[in-house]
């Protein structure tokens, strides 16, 4: 099957404008007629149920969660990119493709990430008329920070918790149509397969998480919006819940999966404490607006902070290495995510680390504290020498700021971070690839979309902080609904969607013998006996640095594992019933085969871009070295009954708008 990612023709700045311009579309009242099923309710779901509904639509909305706003989204917290240029500093339209694009290594697909820059100036006017609070300048204008990975200040944000706001905003347009009876909405649901009836998506088959039963559900498209897999390391920044089920069961049924080894590590997160954790923090990368990252430029300085000898606060300016200020002056602190994670690495590799597990850095904010006191004191006809009061001001600038997240990271490290540097190592956090889709959102099966973080599509290799939030209400409130209106046209005389027929019932089957497979086979292990052994892997061969014979070792391990998991696993309680053990090993049983085929992927891949460093390919600095030649394609995978027997088909990238060059962030 060739991909066909359908970009229109044309100018870049014109493709969206002109496919709006020509598609089919379906009048109010045919819509009327008209189901579509979306999985996941975060900002992609979220956005995209409401807007459909608002058209006319009638939605059904499903997620795990006992409520669509403790969707993962309500976690991101540093801010949503959108090229408005309030700050007068030179941003634009294109400026933000451009930064996207270097951002992503050169890997993305240009028509997508110019038409999510496009439409990121709406996304703004769309969310402040909803009420989101985001923060304002003293003239009243809505306020910007910096991101990593870009020299102007485009990021809004509402303090530490922008994610929740955004997502408090789609879940109240979402109450409304709930309200009027246009989204027809499932809670604690988990969708446990894809109906297909004549080659077309045409409904799920999803498990009551509270009682048990299995349900059919039908529509005349499905949308994925189940958000990353980040979980298949076990310890990650997500929420405990977050899965690939949804994105790995349409897989199964013949949708394509996109560059799974592309896989973000964040620089900015609260390390690792003990074998006794299930999550990670993270640390907002706003934080590196203020934020100086750094550790002690002689090792008997580091060691003798591991030994709990020396504190921080009296290592002198003089043996402090900023060595991201060091190695990019241009951007400093603000370099993208990839690149710092891996310079904190390195730095740790070196034996520079400063917790007792030698993995941890410095995020220093005295400097900004002492700046912003200064500034405070002048307008206030101060005293700007007091130390005390120029410290006393500076703090409160930067609670004002960041308190939130200051508050969270004392909460769990029991340190003052205004007094004494956070510890911060990077850890998994979003996941760039997904779904393969064309520029539709549609994946390889007909009538199936996949939006958000579930899909492959607007960020390459590495995406820019603050422009996950930006891709999810992108293709929720403005995108999917022109697309999947081009595809629903034809269907307007279908009527309803039966669920007796023999494509529900043997998916349905199917789902209740897995069920009972995992139920009846006389286990003796938990199921994150395995998840925890799956993430080890993933972590130690799969994860900041890669090689060949970690990876080839990784693919044979993952599959073992997953053999024993089918033989060893013992989930307590009943089917037909509340039980969460069994909700868990449902997600880790896709997770042990996505696993093997992340491995793949990263194996095939012989260069390094973005979040994928292997090895063997990398410049004598120890900067990712790309091969253009050979790999400047998506590797979309077809599932094949296993995920070692996975077909690779190779959507070529072009680059007709910004020149192919090796990233340089000094």
């Amino acid at each position: 099957m060739a991909l066909d990612s359908k970009i229109p023709s044309g100018p870049i700045s014109d493709k969206w404008t002109n496919y709006k311009d020509h598609i089919n579309l379906v009048n109010p009242a045919n819509k009327r007629n008209l189901d579509i099923i979306v999985v996941g309710t975060g900002l992609a779901g979220g956005s995209a149920a409401a807007t459909l509904a608002e058209l006319g639509y009638n939605v059904k909305a499903f997620c795990f969660q006992d409520s669509p706003r403790r969707a993962h989204s309500i976690a991101a917290q540093g801010g949503i990119n959108a090229a408005k240029n309030y700050q007068g500093d030179g941003d634009s339209v294109f400026r933000l493709f451009y930064d996207t694009v270097k951002g992503g290594d050169y890997r993305a697909r240009e028509a997508n990430v110019h038409r999510l820059a496009e439409v990121s100036t709406n996304i703004i006017d769309q969310c402040v008329a909803q009420g989101v609070p985001f923060a304002r300048e003293y003239g009243g204008l809505l306020d910007n920070r910096s991101f990593g990975g870009t020299l102007v200040s485009r990021t809004f944000y509402a303090k530490g918790q922008t994610g929740q706001q955004l997502l408090l905003g789609a879940y109240s347009a979402m109450n409304r149509q709930i309200g009027r009876g246009k989204i027809k909405m499932h809670n604690r649901h988990e969708m446990l397969d894809l109906v297909i009836v004549n080659g077309k998506a045409r409904g799920i088959i999803a498990r009551n998480l509270v009682t048990g039963e299995i349900e059919r559900h039908s529509a005349h498209a499905v949308v994925i919006a189940s958000g990353g897999y980040g979980n298949v390391f076990f310890l990650s920044t997500n929420a405990m819940g977050s899965n690939v089920t949804a994105a790995w069961k349409i897989h199964k049924r013949g949708a394509y999966f996109a560059n799974p080894c592309y896989t973000q590590i964040h620089p900015t997160c609260i390390p690792v404490s003990g074998d006794h954790q299930a999550k990670l923090t993270l640390m907002s990368e706003s934080l590196r607006n203020d934020g100086r990252i750094w550790v002690p430029a002689k090792l008997e300085d580091a060691k003798a902070i591991r030994e709990g000898k020396l504190k921080p606060t009296q290592i002198a300016e003089a043996d402090r290495d900023y060595y991201l200020e060091r190695r990019y002056p241009a951007f400093g602190n603000l370099v993208p995510r990839d690149i710092a994670s891996r310079a904190a690495k390195e730095r740790c590799d070196a034996g520079f680390g400063v917790n007792k597990t030698g993995e941890a850095v410095y995020l220093d904010f005295a400097a900004a504290i002492e700046r912003y006191g200064v500034d405070q004191a002048r307008l206030k006809h101060l005293d700007e020498n007091d130390k005390a009061l120029v410290t006393k001001l500076g703090t409160e600038v930067v609670a004002n700021k960041y308190g939130n997240l200051f508050q969270m990271y004392e909460k769990i490290v029991d340190e003052n971070p205004y007094s004494t540097p956070m510890m911060i190592y990077p850890a998994v956090h979003y996941t760039m690839g997904g779904t393969w889709v064309d520029y539709n959102l549609q994946t390889t099966i007909p009538g199936c979309f996949s939006i958000g973080e579930s899909n492959f599509s607007d960020h390459g290799a590495n995406r820019l902080g603050a422009s996950a939030l930006m891709q999810g209400l992108a293709d929720g409130y403005f995108v999917l609904p022109y697309t999947i209106g081009d595809y629903l046209a034809p269907d307007i005389k279908m009527g309803t969607i039966s669920t007796d027929s023999p494509e529900f019932e043997q998916a349905e089957k199917n789902v209740k013998l897995q069920i009972e497979a995992l139920m009846n086979n006389g286990g003796s292990k938990p199921a994150d006996y395995f998840h925890k052994k799956l993430g080890k892997i993933m972590w130690d061969k799969v994860g900041m640095a890669r090689n060949a014979a970690g990876l080839t070792e990784a693919q044979n391990e993952i599959a073992a594992i997953r053999d024993e998991f089918y033989k060893e696993v013992k989930i307590p309680g009943t089917a037909d019933s509340f039980n969460p053990e069994l909700a868990k090993a449902l997600r880790i049983a896709d997770f042990l085969e996505l696993g093997e085929l992340f491995a793949k992927d990263a194996l095939h891949r012989n260069e390094s871009c973005g979040g994928h460093f292997r090895e063997e390919y990398q410049t004598p600095e120890g900067e990712a070295q790309r091969d253009d030649e050979n790999f400047a394609y998506v590797a979309a995978w077809e599932y094949k009954g296993k995920p070692s027997d996975a077909v690779l088909h190779k959507e070529e990238l072009k680059f007709e708008n910004v020149k192919l060059v090796q990233r340089s962030y000094k």
